[in-house]
């Protein structure tokens, strides 16, 4: 009895523990706690959570047909919303019992029909096919059957959001033939049926077989692989090739953005060595000595552009014209080119000196009896004046005397051996590089406004399958002439079957100029590289990119990123073989180690 006693009193004593133990528990905040909203409230058709507003809608119709890809509008729009979908499957032999019945019944319809004289009726033969072809697909095991329920639950700040966001989701899909509803009085369900739970308490589902449940599949991805063309990297979302040719595009034009040390040169001197290999001749514009390893490969021209180089170009040089050409029209826009590229030289003008300037350029043609009416054909490269005949032309003109002054220093001046003297460069080779590396800051927009006219030039005098690449082009879109210049060449360059290749790592420079998104829109290929997050909001507004596809950006590894082709764009990664890596890398490790190679492999020769 005593023993009793004490065994209630160390029941009592638990129980008075377990009880503290409670109390103390209710007054812990936990995780779950912290991420609860203050309050949810239930509405007929939307609930309120915290500050924000929820609408699920589910489909309730599918058309005869769907097509691949056919949610991927919903998956990519910039809307907050949960999607999910549930796949119940459906025992084969029951179905196969039911199809059996339908087939019947409809077929007993239609001969009802046709012994009572009417015509007849093509959605009961429609529907009679469609059964048997199921009915055949089920039992060879082609085909299985599924209760398919897909739920949409959009987010907003205000009921006004979600209407609009419920609106836009219907029209996008009711214009393929695919009908929503509202959970009306289910929004408890529908929002918990969207949640990563895996319960699907709003249990409303469609009657579907594999081949269109296969269609929702969202996660589908762009194809660029053809038969012909070079290969451009591997499709990261798939594993294909992408394979093409930009010459068979609306135009071969190209952009290449990406932050410093993300792979843009990388990856155009993989695509200029790959390009060689079928033909194509590649002109590049280097202003950091990039490509010189890969030109000495192929037995390029190394172009080297400095103040004591012994290469020159001479602005006043004029294309050989064809047979569909006017000279005035030529000689017309070669003046306003070298307008322009006195513009960068001298600085400011005011309208009264581009006119004294003008006429003086006109005036120094004639110098050298170069007219509408001479024949072009003719002339060389010493049959053109250069910038000290301007010189003397602007000292010896009423109001050219300051002008005169100004462009001084590029005949008489420290600048004198850039500009001043007869063109003795060739591009007769396959490959030809010119570098600006070792040119003054402030004469670089002006070389490269100077090599831009002169390949302008030799397009205009010979037709053939070429690329121009201008890297670090947010040099000249610093510049209102020179990016002017640009644009008109990747306007027109798709005549004389070239593509533009514009490289650059300052994205906002080359977008504030107002020529830079026209170059970007006339541009067919877009390659998008490792971006930093101080650009890629400007990145995101210019190419309309997906969250997803901004944050894809921002974690990509070098040599990696998206590739807009038209209108089609894949995640992609650039991959060289071991052999091109050698020739086309840019890192200074690997670079340090090449040159160290060949050191050894010298001494051991010797």
């Amino acid at each position: 009895m005593f023993f009793g006693l004490n065994k209630n009193k160390k029941n009592a004593d638990s129980q008075a523990v377990l009880d503290n133990e409670k109390i103390y528990e209710s007054g812990v905040a936990t995780v779950r706690d912290l991420i609860a909203p203050a309050a949810i409230k239930l509405s007929t058709n939307n609930i309120q959570i915290g500050e924000t507003y929820a609408r699920t809608i589910f489909i309730i119709a599918y058309p005869r047909f769907l097509h691949t890809n056919w949610f991927s509008p919903i998956i990519n729009i910039d809307f907050p919303m949960d999607i999910s979908m549930f796949i119940h499957p459906v025992d084969t032999g029951e179905i196969l019992k039911t199809l059996r019945k339908t087939t019947t019944q409809v077929q007993s319809q239609i001969h009802i029909e046709e012994g009572g004289g009417k015509v007849r009726d093509p959605i009961l033969e429609t529907a009679l096919n469609d059964i048997e072809d199921l009915r055949d697909n089920l039992q060879q095991g082609t085909e299985k059957f599924f209760r398919f329920g897909l739920y949409i639950t959009l987010y907003g700040k205000t009921l006004q959001e979600v209407d609009k966001a419920c609106q836009e989701i219907e029209s996008i899909l009711e214009a393929q033939l695919v009908y929503v509803k509202p959970a009306v009085l289910k929004v408890e369900q529908g929002f918990s049926s969207t949640l990563p739970l895996a319960n699907d308490e709003l249990d409303i589902a469609n009657n579907l077989n594999t081949s269109p449940l296969s269609t929702t599949f969202p996660f589908v991805s762009a194809d660029l692989s053809s038969d012909e063309g070079i290969l451009f990297g591997i499709n990261r979302h798939n594993n294909s090739l992408i394979l093409f040719d930009r010459f068979k595009m609306e135009n071969a034009n190209m952009v290449v953005f990406a932050k410093s040390g993300g792979g843009k040169s990388y990856a155009v001197k993989l695509e200029i060595f790959r390009s060689m290999m079928v033909g194509t001749s590649v002109i590049v514009i280097d202003p950091e000595n990039e490509y010189k390893y890969l030109c000495d490969t192929v037995g390029g021209s190394f172009v080297k552009m400095s103040l004591d180089s012994d290469f020159h170009i001479n602005p006043f040089d004029l294309p050989k014209i064809g047979e569909d050409e006017d000279p005035e029209d030529v000689l017309r826009s070669n003046i306003a080119s070298l307008a322009g590229l006195l513009r960068i030289m001298l600085g400011a003008l005011t309208p009264e000196e581009e006119s004294i300037l003008e006429i003086a350029i006109r005036e120094t043609y004639a110098m050298r009896d170069i007219t509408v009416q001479s024949n072009f054909k003719a002339l060389n490269s010493s049959s053109f004046p250069t910038m000290s005949d301007l010189y003397e032309v602007l000292r010896n003109s009423e109001g050219g005397e300051s002008l005169a002054v100004r462009l001084e220093k590029y005949t008489d001046g420290i600048f004198a051996g850039v500009l001043n003297r007869p063109t003795n460069v060739q591009v007769d080779n396959q490959l030809v590089v010119f570098n600006i590396r070792d040119l003054e800051e402030q004469l670089r927009p002006i070389a490269m406004y100077l090599i831009l006219q002169f390949i302008w030039n030799e397009m205009r005098s010979e037709m053939k399958k070429r690329m121009v690449v201008v890297d670090e082009a947010w040099v000249m879109m610093q510049n209102e002439d020179a990016a002017a210049f640009l644009f008109g060449i990747a306007k027109r360059c798709r005549k004389y079957y070239t593509g533009l290749t514009t490289i650059t790592q300052d994205i906002a420079d080359f977008m504030s100029s107002r020529y830079g998104k026209p170059i970007v829109t006339n541009s067919s290929l877009q390659l998008l590289l490792r971006q930093s997050p101080a650009a890629i909001d400007t990145i995101a507004e210019t190419f309309y990119l997906t969250d997803q596809e901004k944050f894809l950006l921002l974690e990509s590894n070098v040599g990696e990123g998206i590739l807009f082709a038209g209108t089609k764009h894949v995640a992609i990664k650039i991959i060289a073989s071991y052999a091109e890596d050698q020739i086309i890398t840019s890192d200074p490790r690997q670079l340090l180690e090449i040159e160290q190679a060949k050191k050894d492999l010298d001494e051991e020769n010797n």
